[in-house]
């Protein structure tokens, strides 16, 4: 019998990737996704996507999500011990439903992959990372070669907001400073799909505002139920 996993999703081209990979394997059945969203924002964690939006990556691509609501701001900040303590519980509903592992589209940070098998491993599951130790400039362009369709949902101020909004494709990778990893693993930017061989159907969305916020940019995606699935202005 394959193994129950479930996804941890932020909704961008990695974990797309994470889940194509893994949902081809025999020994895997992914039986949903888990997301962490900004409780006083309803928006996907780093990311900035709003979580309607997630709502219908998840309902496009078929799968069950499960969301952990992360408090913000000064007053009710997440401390790595609230954090913990939310994703303990979350972790243990998972569990609750028969789910052994949690994959991850993490590629080369290894204090990160340390730190995740062990909190994993507290609560007596394992973790999976199905694209691990892949060259980043080789899966970009596999991405983009697999028909997902992808745009900046954050850029850092390495970036620039030029850049927020832009569709991950050739003509971006181009266009990247030196020095800016290809998918971004050290945080240089976020993405959102909508739309690959991963969905049953595309998710049509536009650009809103650009805002800046920490130092960061944010393209406002919005769901666009009578556009393409080429985000337009």
């Amino acid at each position: 019998m394959p193994t129950p996993v479930m996804l941890s999703w932020s909704g961008g081209k990695d974990s797309a990737m994470a889940l194509h990979e893994i949902a081809g394997a025999n020994d895997y059945e992914v039986v949903g996704l888990l997301t962490t969203v900004s409780e006083e924002f309803r928006r996907i964690s780093h990311h900035g996507v709003r979580e309607a939006l997630l709502d219908e990556q998840a309902a496009a691509i078929g799968l069950s999500l499960e969301k952990v609501y992360l408090p913000s701001g000064e007053s009710n900040g997440c401390t790595n011990e609230i954090y913990n303590a939310l994703m303990e519980t979350a972790l243990a509903r998972c569990r609750a439903r028969g789910v052994q592992a949690i994959a991850f589209g993490d590629l080369f940070l290894q204090d990160l992959r340390d730190w995740r098998e062990a909190q994993l491993g507290q609560v007596g599951m394992s973790a999976i990372f199905p694209i691990w130790k892949r060259d980043t400039a080789e899966l970009a362009r596999t991405v983009i070669a697999f028909g997902f369709e992808s745009y900046f949902s954050c850029v850092g101020a390495a970036l620039g907001p030029a850049f927020a909004g832009r569709l991950f494709d050739e003509a971006l990778l181009e266009a990247l400073p030196p020095g800016i990893d290809p998918c971004g693993e050290n945080g240089e930017f976020h993405s959102f799909v909508c739309d690959g061989p991963i969905f049953k159907r595309p998710i049509p969305i536009r650009t809103g505002k650009t805002l800046e916020r920490g130092g960061r940019f944010f393209a406002d995606l919005i769901l666009d139920p009578g556009g393409t699935t080429r985000c337009s202005n």
